[in-house]
């Protein structure tokens, strides 16, 4: 095999809201905020699953990267033969050096840019470079409603490994992203913002986000009175976000989240937007059987990793994966085509034991089963 060479950007802020209830790192408004709570990068430890599925390759493989924490510093830990990009900030990064990175990257012509970011950072490259270098994120941020990343940061590796032997093909997939201060005011509003050529494994890529249709209303109105119908006053309820789980909340004249985590004991609301620090608290507060009530998202599929990170692999272990309820109507599980639900939370072992044959609540004493992988 000839010698490959791989541009290498990791947005080293990218996910580090997600526990803490931000919904995104754009502004430095909210990143002052997030650095106040002491909250830890997560961006280079996913990069480091990723770059672990393809180290055996490292003989044939040139990583051009950032200075320091945007790539350099994890690429020499796994003795890849490392050139760095000039002129690259990585104190106090901002979009502008992804922007930098990837234009120069693409003027070196490398076989493949991979970035580990989330929608924000894929949008930055879609919009400095064309579609004639292969693009591939490492999934490390809030939301990815982009189908430009593996569906986990080792998938991410996976699809580098396959594609630098020349085992892929590639296709253009849909750079979305949404308004952060939409998104932080309970308003979703996404927008297209163009194509990247990504190597493509479909069993190991995430899709993009589908939309929620009207004419779900009365299925999801079904899921709601049917979980509402059977609620217990003597246990807690974490709500996650989502259209599904805000009509749960409507029908009890709460108030609730859109894009956030609510808590609810019975019918009564405890708290609202809280973060995984703030859910350890009302648990342990409260000191009684809790609940999760989670929906899939439309068309990826996926269950936990991507837009609830509040509800973290700690707080999944302490209540419990048979307390999760899943909720999905079936329409959103038709527009998975067969495929399985997915799970990412960052923590292998509360991966596996999500994964397996799970009941998904669809309506009023309808039950679908179906598998997570």
């Amino acid at each position: 095999m000839s010698k490959k060479t791989i541009g290498l950007i990791i947005n080293p802020i990218s996910g580090m809201g997600g526990s803490l209830g931000y919904k995104g790192t754009d502004g430095a408004d909210i990143l002052k905020k997030i650095y106040s709570t002491g909250a830890k990068p997560i961006s280079g430890v996913r990069t480091s699953q990723a770059l672990n599925e393809f180290s055996h390759l490292k003989n044939n493989i040139v990583l051009l990267t950032c200075p320091n924490e945007m790539g350099e510093n994890i690429a020499r830990k796994f003795g890849f033969d490392v050139l760095v990009l000039d002129d690259i900030q990585t104190k106090n990064t901002t979009p502008n050096d992804t922007i930098i990175a990837a234009k120069k990257m693409k003027d070196r012509n490398v076989d493949l840019i991979l970035f580990a970011g989330g929608d924000g950072t894929a949008r930055n490259i879609c919009s400095s470079i064309d579609v004639s270098i292969p693009v591939l994120g490492i999934p490390t941020g809030v939301k990815m409603h982009s189908g430009v990343f593996g569906i986990t940061p080792s998938n991410s590796g996976t699809i580098t490994s396959d594609f630098i032997q020349g085992k892929l093909k590639t296709s253009l997939m849909e750079v979305l992203d949404i308004d952060e201060k939409s998104f932080r005011k309970n308003i979703l509003l996404t927008k297209f913002y163009g194509y990247l050529k990504v190597p493509v494994e479909n069993e190991l890529m995430q899709g993009v986000k589908g939309q929620s249709l009207t004419t779900e209303t009365d299925a999801v109105d079904g899921i709601a009175y049917d979980i509402v119908s059977n609620l217990r006053n003597d246990c807690l309820y974490v709500v996650g976000p989502g259209t599904t789980t805000v009509a749960i909340m409507e029908k009890l004249n709460l108030k609730s989240t859109l894009l956030g985590v609510d808590v609810i004991r019975g019918k009564k609301l405890i708290a609202l937007d809280v973060n995984e620090n703030q859910l350890l608290d009302i648990i342990k507060k409260f000191n009684c059987e809790t609940k999760i009530l989670v929906s899939i998202i439309g068309n990826q599929g996926f269950v936990f990793g991507r837009g609830n990170q509040q509800i973290s692999p700690t707080i999944i272990d302490i209540v419990g994966t048979d307390n999760i309820i899943i909720l999905a109507t079936e329409n959103k599980l038709s527009s998975l085509n067969g495929k399985p639900l997915l799970v990412d939370t960052g923590n292998k072992k509360i991966d596996d034991k999500l994964r397996g044959y799970v009941k998904i609540r669809s309506g009023v004493n309808q039950i679908f089963v179906y598998r997570i992988k």
